[in-house]
């Protein structure tokens, strides 16, 4: 090699060599300014972002559990008997530790079935013991019902030596906890049962189908103290359901660490729930009660009696209410038969169970039911307890025909016995009930005598006249604004407006058909409150009165939280003459009212409708008293009752007799005076 050879080659290592140097010092660099940004950054979360980040984890690896509060007690109106209460019991809940759903846990699975068992059979109360078989579906080993962390509850009501055992008996059984809670109770007396209503798990009542709005929405609740425990009762009906927030209090929460398979991993910290408010009904439970046994007096006289202008068969559902006329509350409501809805307490219902109640569950003095009559089909040929309201639609008809100038309160009319109407030479008869002629009639005498004839052609066929077509829409504000075909706005769950069938008739066969039948009442069926509230109208003169079903609310303490008057929903102003002249002639003739010491103003109905290819004929009464200051409005329904003069006026006599004994409808309760009264009129 020679020199010039040499020269380059050196000079070739001598740039490899300032490369490799330059590279290296990049690697080192780049490793340098690398680890310099980790340990930043670790510091950065270990000094600034560390307690935030421990939160989390915290917030990760706790849950919160839901403790149902001791729910409110649900008085009479005097607030000296409990309608609805809760007792504190005590019960057994375990929380599982691994998923007992497994092959490899199902031996311990057993053996912790079979030690419970073994308890409960020796300490329990031999009436409430329980089935392996029922031990294991209250554990919930799939999760069906409950989350891997939820405590299952077991059993309830565990008797003094069951408490014992378990409380001295804890480390051989991990997991098991003995909690205080409170069960439903209702008054044995079965006072108001259906408009009282009554308790359901929480789980049971958001099914997206068939569950109610209010508790679908509260199980998107987040916020740990307002969510339900799948687990917790809750209000299903009525008035329990009506003032659930109210009634339900504030609840507890247990919130404890949980390992990443949401197993318990620590000890627990408690927030206890408090008690919920207590609600007063308006409800008198001696009225109420006196109420129901009319009702069922009633139905079994109807039922026996040996005379055939009475004997009613198939009378076998009665609906009543009666509501005071200055404040619109309720002091009886009553849909009889009933039942005692502590079954619902008892736990899990089957579907025979369930069937066997339904027919009373439901409180059919605010909606649409059906009761049973054996079969199916044989249900079909029978009313609900809607029925079509009668003759007790003429006091209003009259007063129609007066404010829409048909005519006027001396107005002399020739009944016939017969009412037509439609076109000339084509018209269609109506007559009067038994055929009977009453000549020459003023509307006093129309409505005391119930007059068909004159609802007919003074009332429907002038409408029609006056209005044509538009006749049924006048006809149709008339009934909104006297509560007939409108929610009453009660606030009670499922009341319905009932069924305005004049709109129908009017389409199929034509307005004048329709305000014809709709002046004698053979066009509207409605409920037993709407009724009541329709004749608290016609004694206080046009007011229309808010049906109010509680009084007051208070708290734990007993102060009162919320007070419900008097509230007006609309006013009907009409004449005082006119008023005077409808007042004038509710003056039916009725049973059950001998002795009676008060003058009250009464309209019977009969109403007649074709149930599945039956005729029937169905009892319907109104009435208030006193006549000139009125105190109490009622309205009673019997399905099938025939006359309601026969069927329905004698269980309101017997609600006026209860309402004056204890509350008194000149202000004054009349108390043994009433009861002395009454065993002398048993005696004659």
């Amino acid at each position: 090699m020679n020199k010039e050879e040499m020269a380059s080659y050196l000079g070739q290592q001598t740039n490899h060599e300032k490369s490799f140097n330059f590279r290296l010092n990049v690697f080192f660099l780049a490793t340098f300014l690398i680890f310099t940004v980790l340990i930043v950054r670790l510091a950065y979360l270990q000094l600034v972002q560390g307690p935030t980040m421990q939160k989390e984890e915290a917030n990760i690896a706790t849950k919160s559990v839901s403790i149902a509060p001791i729910r409110g007690t649900i008085f009479d109106s005097t607030g000296e008997n409990k309608i609805a209460y809760s007792s504190s019991t005590q019960s057994l809940y375990m929380s599982l530790d691994k998923n007992y759903s497994l092959e490899e846990n199902k031996a311990e699975l057993s053996s912790i079935i079979s030690e419970l068992k073994a308890v409960f059979d020796e300490y329990g109360d031999p009436e409430t013991t329980m089935t392996a078989q029922e031990i294991e579906e209250a554990l919930d080993i799939t999760y069906r019902q409950n989350y891997g962390y939820t405590p299952r509850r077991i059993k309830t009501d565990l008797t003094n030596e069951e408490i014992a055992y378990f409380l001295s008996h804890k480390e051989d059984f991990p997991g098991v906890e003995v909690v205080e809670e409170n069960i439903r109770h209702y008054d044995k007396d079965t006072v108001a049962v259906q408009t009282v209503g009554y308790m359901k798990p929480f789980r049971s009542v958001i099914d997206p189908e068939y569950g109610i709005d209010f508790y679908i929405q509260a199980k998107e609740e987040e916020d740990p103290a307002l969510q339900y425990l799948d687990n917790e009762e809750v209000g299903y009906d009525g008035v329990e359901l009506m003032f659930q927030e109210e009634l339900r209090g504030t609840k507890g929460l247990k919130t404890f660490p949980v390992d990443s398979q949401n197993r318990i991993s620590g000890e627990s910290t408690l927030t206890p729930p408090d008690k919920g408010n207590n609600v007063w009904l308006s409800i008198n439970k001696d009225v109420q009660m006196a109420t129901e046994q009319a009702i069922m007096d009633q139905l079994e006289y109807l039922q026996t009696t040996s005379n055939p202008a009475v004997y009613a068969p198939n009378a076998k559902t009665g609906f009543a209410v009666a509501m005071e006329v200055d404040t619109g509350q309720i002091v009886a409501m009553a849909s009889m038969p009933d039942y005692d809805s502590n079954v619902w307490s008892e736990g899990s219902k089957t579907q025979e169970e369930i069937n066997k109640i339904s027919p009373f569950s439901s409180n059919g003095a605010i909606r649409e039911v059906y009761q049973s009559y054996g079969s199916q089909e044989e249900s079909y040929k029978h009313p609900s307890s809607t029925v079509l309201l009668g003759s007790v639609i003429k006091p209003l008809s009259v007063l129609i025909g007066l404010n829409e100038g048909l005519f006027t309160t001396s107005t002399i009319y020739n009944d016939t016995g017969v009412g037509k109407f439609g076109k000339k030479g084509y018209e269609s008869t109506v007559r009067n009930s038994s055929g009977h002629v009453y000549g020459q009639i003023d509307p006093a005498s129309a409505i005391e005598h119930s007059s068909n004839a004159f609802m007919i052609e003074m009332v429907a066929n002038k409408l029609f006249d006056k209005y044509n077509t538009g006749g049924v829409e006048v006809w149709d504000s008339y009934m909104k604004q006297f509560g007939l075909g409108v929610s009453t706005e009660s606030g009670l769950p499922g009341e319905q407006d009932g069924l305005r069938e004049y709109i129908h008739e009017q389409e199929t066969t034509g307005t004048q058909s329709a305000l014809a039948y709709a002046s004698f009442g053979q066009q509207g069926k409605y409920t037993t409150l709407q009724l009541a509230q329709y004749t608290v109208m016609l004694a206080n003169e046009g007011k229309r009165l808010k049906p109010q079903i509680a009084s007051k609310i208070t708290d734990e303490d007993g102060n009162v939280v919320k007070e419900f008057g008097a509230e007006i929903l609309n006013t009907v102003e009409m004449d005082d003459a006119y008023w005077d002249e409808i007042k004038q002639g509710m003056n039916s003739n009725v049973q059950g009212f001998d002795n009676f010491p008060y003058d009250y103003a009464r309209k019977t109905g009969t109403s007649q409708q074709n149930v599945g290819g039956v005729d029937v004929e169905n009892g319907v009464f109104i009435t208030f008293a006193p006549r000139d200051n009125p105190k109490l409005a009622i309205a009673v329904v019997i399905p099938e009752g025939k006359f309601g003069s026969n069927s329905a006026a004698p269980v309101a006599r017997k609600i006026y007799d209860a309402y004056d004994k204890y509350i008194g409808l000149d202000g004054t309760p009349k108390g043994n005076e009433a009861a002395e009264q009454d065993e002398e009129q048993s005696a004659n």
